[in-house]
């Protein structure tokens, strides 16, 4: 899938495109239903399927302190997107300025640098432009005026009720992670890169891979047992969630660090996907490091026990 940052970057073969719009966090079974609907337009029109998103949240432009944390890191989503079989994402920078555009100049702008857009799909409620002034009806006025069709699309429903990236969110924060992969319609997973962190877990003989969540929503603190991606491989995992309470800080803040089990290498700033399994327990404050040493290794062997099982 070709990434691209203007829309005249497009070059479609036949130069006809049918588009798929929205924020997509997550690329859940109601965003897939949509993304579909533009490759499925596409091959009929003999097209290009393009979709148009942004690389930030665009609350994070409009009102910083009610952005949500997103359910994928920007390369995950990007690649959920392409395994639907989208030719092409145009990832538009959300800043102020874009902000301000107007629903009609945003429309109007896409269909200058697109040459022919054929078709325009969106999710029933979707809103878009300055103080998300458009929708769909007006989606579909614009289209009889440039001459493109619009699908908006209903909403996807399991077990009766509305799938929605903030439903995944709040699944997530509550550790119920069936819930999310029902509505993801793949198992959830946390990405970020290995950052570097104060060597603690080495020191203790459980090194630790950092992960970078700047930005991500986070499952509920605790230690998990987890599959670990890295560098196209699966690994069996010990994860902590967590503020480290036992190790003293003078600012404490988040982390999240995968001991991976059997697995010797340096995997500083390598991309890192976290699948998670099951919660082995609460972060636990512990009265010495010889104490939290000892409790690193039963989760260790709890982490193994417990795969051996499966």
């Amino acid at each position: 899938m070709k990434i691209i940052s203007s829309a005249n970057e497009v070059a479609a073969p036949s130069g006809h495109v049918c588009a798929a719009i929205g924020m997509f966090d997550g690329v859940h079974l109601g965003h897939q239903q949509v993304l579909r609907q533009a490759v499925t337009d596409a091959h009929q029109h003999e097209a290009t399927s393009l979709c148009v998103t942004f690389d930030r949240h665009p609350a994070t432009a409009i009102a910083p302190e009610r952005a949500p944390r997103l359910i994928q890191s920007l390369p995950q989503r990007l690649h959920a997107i392409e395994s639907l079989g989208v030719d092409a994402t145009l990832l538009l920078k959300f800043d102020e300025p874009m902000s301000r555009i107007t629903a009609q100049v945003f429309v109007h702008n896409l269909h200058r640098d697109l040459v022919e857009i054929k078709s325009l799909c969106v999710g029933a409620m979707f809103a878009f432009g300055h103080n998300r002034e458009g929708n769909v009806d007006l989606l579909k006025q614009l289209g009889q005026e440039l001459d493109f069709t619009v699908h908006g699309l209903a909403s996807v429903a399991l077990n009766g009720k509305t799938i929605s990236s903030s439903s995944i969110r709040q699944a997530i924060k509550a550790g119920d992670f069936d819930a999310a992969t029902q509505m993801l319609g793949r198992e959830h997973a946390l990405a970020g890169k290995v950052i570097r962190g104060d060597g603690r877990g080495r020191e203790l003989g459980f090194p630790t891979a950092n992960l970078d969540i700047t930005g991500l929503c986070i499952p509920p603190s605790g230690v998990y047992a987890a599959h670990v991606l890295v560098e196209g491989q699966t690994h069996r995992a010990a994860v902590n969630i967590g503020l480290r309470p036992t190790v003293k800080e003078s600012e404490p803040r988040l982390h999240i660090e995968a001991h991976i089990l059997d697995f010797e290498g340096d995997l500083y700033d390598e991309d890192l996907e976290i699948t998670f399994v099951e919660k082995l327990r609460d972060e636990e404050k512990f009265d010495s490091l010889e104490a939290l040493k000892k409790g690193i290794a039963k989760d260790v062997d709890d982490v193994r026990k417990l795969f051996a099982t499966l």
